[in-house]
């Protein structure tokens, strides 16, 4: 039996496991074959959808992430011997070859899925712009969501072509209005019901869900008398929408009876759980997927937003949706026009933040990033002042670097922390805390935080939460008075979901931890309760997504590391809204970064293309 030898690549045991697995099953005397399995493995194991040999051909270092002495050792022609793989052969083979992608079938059964799904809810029929023409009117009449020197209202543009179908994408910078606008659309659709609609809002984490909910009704509060929406703004995880539950056989998804479908933060979401959100959500509800195309794509397999959104920025609407939207709302998006896919046009892109200014520091420094532009952040870095105790408030970027030495940087990110978290700190009780100040508390401390790019090292989660608890006073270990924390797994018992931050504090029944529930009340737990948390006075910047802090210190290791790349960097940047502090100890290591852009592969978008009623519409 031939036995795939792997001595001297990155490949893991389970990779191997695989495709021994699959040579045990049906042996092959192509050793090209055993490769061609632990491959796709690997890749998944990246996060890819698949293994993409054409890419395999051209550039194996960047498909792979090897570097060029394991390159070495692949043998000549792999991506050649797929054509007779037999592990892809028959309806029920492990793996399916398509194209030039070879899939785990799993991932492609997911993919196929999306695709169909998608195009099902595109074909079917919109309804006629006049219908929303008064309603949107009054939605949009006393406040403008844009200046009118930017063109037009894209938040009214959104909510027109979000009525016309049953599958709409709403993506845009932080702070550009996807969850106002969305209100506004619930607003919209509720004016022409003839009963209360059933919808459900949800995020991928417990924090985004949170931050939804409260947004959605603070947004509510502007909209006009008479269309006020007849029920409260509460928003769940999306695992608890879909009921997946972890560590369990997850069976067919739920039949969702609802009307309209919200999802927040649609980057974070993996291929295999889009794929149960199109299944549950049924054809003839709407589905609306709001995110950033531009942030950090799920931690799972995939990047599905990302591909839906790939053409999002140019527009590509055709002669009937424009026409459509100038009916409707008024708005001439003639400007955005071009050979678009059905999906251009039921894809919105907004583009003025309320967030931060485009011409502000981190605007600045957001649009270098998210462009790849290392001259333009060069420029920026020479510009921007050094951190200080009493650095400027509003719109500004400020930088920490210590004295040239790793010590001098720790040092300075304690003072700075001391600094910021100074006020916060002096008002943690002695004795007992009741729910008010816990609330002040929680609301105090998540005004700043460090986000860092790493979880391990000397620059990772786990050695600054030390550093800055022992700068604060405190232990670096075990329960206390005013330790921040994060649930890191979902706890249905407890009603608590991964991302929600607690803050522990004396009580009379001695320390608890309070959470801020979706009222805006304390829940008290007992510390024991809570298995699966960890200390928060740094977060990964994977964890802070669906959040957002008045002040924000971006650490950065000293070294270039493969997850630090412009999706982090414009992630990490745009969860402020007032102040940045960037820390590191080499500049070279921010501009690597930016030059350093996420590709995963898949083919979800050439599973769109394919079908006969996805094809390209000409103006």
């Amino acid at each position: 039996m031939t036995v795939l030898h792997a001595n001297g690549v990155p490949l893991t045991a389970l990779d191997l496991a695989f495709a021994s697995f699959l040579q045990q099953a049906q042996p092959s005397a192509d050793q090209r074959h055993l490769w061609l399995a632990a491959l796709v493995s690997h890749q998944f194991g990246r996060s890819h959808v698949c293994l993409d040999l054409d890419q395999l051909r051209l550039r194996p270092d960047q498909t792979l992430g090897w570097e060029a002495a394991a390159l070495a050792l692949l043998p000549p022609g792999l991506a050649s011997a797929a054509s007779d793989l037999p592990w892809a052969v028959g309806p029920a083979s492990p793996l399916v070859l398509d194209g030039a992608r070879l899939y785990l079938r799993r991932n492609w059964q997911a993919e196929q899925a999306i695709a169909t799904s998608i195009r099902a809810r595109l074909a079917l029929p919109g309804t006629d712009p006049w219908v929303w023409a008064d309603a949107l009117d009054s939605l949009f009449a006393s406040t403008t969501s844009a200046p009118a020197s930017a063109g037009p209202d894209w938040q009214k543009v959104a909510c027109a072509l979000a009525a016309r179908g049953r599958f709409t994408l709403i993506t845009g910078g932080p702070g550009t209005g996807k969850t106002t606008t969305v209100v506004r659309l619930l607003a919209l659709l509720q004016s022409q019901a003839s009963h209360p609609l059933r919808v459900a809002l949800a995020a991928p984490t417990g924090k985004a869900a949170t931050r939804l909910g409260d947004s959605m009704a603070s947004a509510a509060q502007q909209l006009p008398q008479q269309l006020r929406l007849p029920w409260a703004m509460r928003a769940q995880t999306l695992h608890k929408l879909l009921q997946v539950r972890p560590a369990l056989v997850v069976g067919a998804p739920p039949a969702l009876a609802l009307d309209l479908v919200v999802v927040d933060e649609a980057s974070m979401i993996d291929l295999e759980l889009m794929a149960r959100l199109l299944a549950a959500v049924p054809l003839e509800a709407r589905l609306v997927l709001l995110g950033d195309k531009d942030q950090l794509a799920s931690v799972e397999a995939g990047a599905v937003m990302a591909q839906l959104c790939e053409d999002a920025q140019s527009g590509g609407y055709n002669a009937e949706s424009m026409a459509w939207v100038r009916q409707a709302s008024g708005q001439d998006i003639s400007a955005w026009a071009g050979p678009g896919t059905a999906l251009a046009q039921q894809t919105v892109m907004l583009r003025h933040s309320h967030r931060f200014a485009a011409a502000g520091l981190i605007g600045q420094w957001a649009a270098a990033v998210n462009a790849g532009d290392v001259v333009a952040t060069q420029s920026l870095w020479e510009r921007t002042p050094g951190w200080a105790a009493d650095a400027a408030s509003g719109d500004s970027v400020h930088r920490l670097c210590g004295h040239g030495t790793s010590a001098s940087l720790w040092s300075a990110l304690a003072e700075l922390a001391r600094t910021v978290w100074k006020p916060w700190r002096e008002k943690i009780p002695v004795g007992v805390c009741d729910d008010a100040q816990a609330l002040m508390l929680l609301q105090a401390f998540g005004r700043f935080q460090v986000l860092c790019a790493l979880r391990e090292g000397p620059w990772g989660v786990h050695a600054l939460n030390r550093l800055l608890a022992n700068a604060l006073g405190f232990a670096a270990d075990g329960w206390y008075a005013g330790r921040p924390i994060m649930v890191t797994r979902n706890d249905y018992n407890l009603g608590l979901m991964n991302g929600d931050v607690g803050l522990c504090l004396p009580t009379a029944r001695g320390l608890r931890v309070a959470f801020r529930d979706d009222a805006a009340a304390v829940r008290w737990v007992l510390p024991s309760r809570l298995d699966a948390v960890e200390t928060v006075f740094a977060m990964t910047v994977h964890k802070s997504q669906g959040s957002e802090f008045e002040h924000v210190a971006l650490v950065l290791p000293d070294h270039a590391v493969a997850v630090l790349n412009r999706e982090l960097l414009y992630t990490g940047i745009t969860r402020a809204k007032a102040q940045l502090t960037l820390v590191l100890t080499q500049q070279q290591v921010l501009y690597q970064a930016v030059t350093q852009k996420v590709w995963r592969s898949g083919g979800l978008s050439s599973a769109l293309w394919s079908a006969g009623n996805m094809t390209r519409h000409e103006n």
